[in-house]
């Protein structure tokens, strides 16, 4: 007895016995040995016993057989240790001293011809080159009816709609040319698959779930699956909802595209209304390339459509997050002012406000950055400006109005929505600054000498906590003085080399500039921060007040 070593133009060797009277070797289900080679013939060559030897031939194949090299012409005896080649994949013969164990390929040709597996690229890519290669008008006439059908198919689905209306549509045109009499497609979602469209011809519910195991082969590793008869194929031993739907055989093939596995499209009928065969699956599989084209122009589309939203959310943000800022800046007489907030890709939710009280006593600054990004962040800051309006209005000191804000932002926003803030009350007479700074960056106080202080936190950021108390502390502007008040956008600036800005370097650069005026201050830190950031983009905003109390 003998044994045929298979190597496969693609997929794993196998091995098959070699039994009974005669062989036929080919890429059809029909073959009695099935090989995965998009160029061999249906049925490609035959074995056969001719007494006690066995002998080989030829089946008018277009790409022809050779053993051992040399083309077989008519029949030619074979033994062991012989090769056959047929295209791209080769038999040895081999002396069977034990049955050799199935392998999968082997399995499926086993099966009595029930199922065939074969990879959806390959077919795609053989009906060309089998029809090219064919001398027969009917495999041109095939190919031209396939042609046919997938510009029909092309022009059916090339408006724009939505992505159920596709898919149903998918469906429509399957049942028009293949007459299955229910059909589903599954759709790849969170790293499984769900059936997102089924059909059925009247008096069918189509309520039947495939196995994963053929989902599996399908959609995840790119199979045409045929199914000729459900009840031999051990893959739907567990499938009670097909087994007990009659139904027998089944056909399905991956939404393949360049960019990947999409899902699968599935029909399946009863034996004895109708049942799929080889041409079945290869139209399907056409069909289904065509259908994960576009699936995926849809789903971009709606990719695209999604993105123009949030561009639109985020300029929304940012005109509601402008419409907070000052317009202009009021005229503390004997003090320089200046406020700038500079946007990053989108918005921060920073925010800066100058409030005169005490019939022009005092002056209140408020400087924060509310927590997230985007569109929530700017209604956060909206929030937080109109929540402190009225304690800063009515005159309350920093740490009373930090604390009356963050009471109420905490009732009215989730735990993880908080701001941090720097909030100052100056008396323009005295100079005397009295500050809470809630969990916020340290404010640079440059004083006209070259020395430096930073006014860092007396309490938590605000609306963390609901019932958070806040220090406060204070210290005095003299003549020349400057301080330089900020966002995290500034110091948490990156370089290349991930390393942020920091606050040293804010406070060289307040310092080097202590001298020149409030404008030139904020172009030079802009400068430093785009020559340390060297192009990498800001991920915040950056927002700069600065007071100085003026020397003459």
């Amino acid at each position: 007895m003998y044994r045929l070593h298979v190597v496969p133009a693609h997929g794993d060797p196998f091995d098959r016995l070699l039994e009974g009277d005669a062989l036929i070797i080919g890429r059809s289900s029909e073959a009695d040995l099935m090989i995965a080679d998009r160029f061999l013939s249906r049925q490609h060559a035959r074995l056969f016993r001719q007494g006690d030897a066995w002998m080989a031939e030829d089946l008018g194949s277009r790409n022809g057989t050779l053993l051992n090299g040399k083309p077989i012409e008519g029949t030619a005896k074979i033994t062991a240790g012989d090769d056959l080649q047929l295209c791209g994949s080769v038999v040895s013969i081999k002396v069977a001293s034990s049955p050799a164990p199935p392998s999968s390929e082997a399995s499926a040709s086993d099966l009595g011809k029930h199922t065939v597996f074969r990879r959806a690229v390959e077919l795609i890519d053989s009906q060309s080159e089998i029809a090219s290669h064919s001398d027969a008008p009917d495999g041109l006439r095939r190919l031209a009816d396939r042609m046919s059908m997938l510009n029909d198919i092309h022009l059916t689905l090339s408006k724009s709609i939505e992505m159920q209306e596709l898919l149903d549509m998918v469906l429509a045109r399957a049942f028009d040319h293949l007459r299955p009499e229910e059909g589903a497609i599954y759709l790849r979602d969170n790293g499984g698959f769900y059936r997102a469209a089924s059909r059925a011809v009247p008096g069918q519910e189509g309520t039947y779930t495939l196995s994963t195991t053929l989902i599996s082969e399908v959609a995840e590793k790119g199979m045409a699956a045929l199914v000729l008869d459900v009840e031999t194929d051990e893959r739907f031993a567990e499938a009670r909802s097909i087994l007990s739907s009659g139904i027998q055989s089944l056909v399905a093939a991956p939404l393949l595209d360049p960019e990947g596995t999409l899902g699968m499209i599935a029909l399946t009928s009863r034996a004895h209304l109708r049942r799929f065969d080889e041409s079945d699956m290869e139209l399907l599989v056409s069909l289904a390339s065509v259908a994960a084209m576009h699936l995926r122009n849809t789903s971009l589309a709606a990719e695209a459509a999604e993105r123009r939203r949030l561009e639109e959310e985020l300029k929304l943000a940012r005109q509601i997050q402008v419409a907070l800022l000052p317009s202009e800046l009021p005229t503390v007489p004997g003090y320089a002012l200046l406020g700038r907030n500079l946007p990053s890709r989108g918005v921060s939710g920073d925010l800066y406000e100058i409030f005169e009280r005490n019939e022009g006593r005092e002056w209140f600054f408020l400087v924060a950055d509310v927590s997230g990004k985007g569109i929530a962040a700017a209604f956060l800051t909206a929030s937080l400006e109109a929540l402190a309006a009225g304690p800063i209005e009515v005159g309350h000191p920093p740490e009373k109005v930090s604390e009356l804000v963050g009471r109420r932002l905490f009732m009215r926003t989730l735990p993880a929505k908080y701001a941090t803030a720097f909030l100052v009350v100056l008396d323009h007479e005295t100079g005397n600054l009295h500050y809470t700074n809630a969990g916020h960056n340290p404010s640079i106080l440059v004083r006209a000498n070259g020395d430096c202080e930073r006014l860092g936190p007396t309490g938590m950021p605000i609306g963390l906590m609901p019932d958070a108390t806040y220090g406060s502390k204070k210290t005095h502007l003299e003549k020349g003085d400057t301080l330089v008040m900020y966002t995290d956008g500034i110091t948490e600036a990156e370089s290349p080399e991930e390393e942020e800005f920091g606050t040293d370097r804010l406070e060289a650069v307040c310092c080097r500039c202590r001298d020149r005026s409030l404008e030139e201050l904020s172009e030079e830190v802009e400068r430093e921060l785009k020559d340390f950031a060297r192009e990498v983009p800001f991920a915040d905003d950056r927002t700069l007040v600065i007071l100085r109390r003026e020397a003459g």
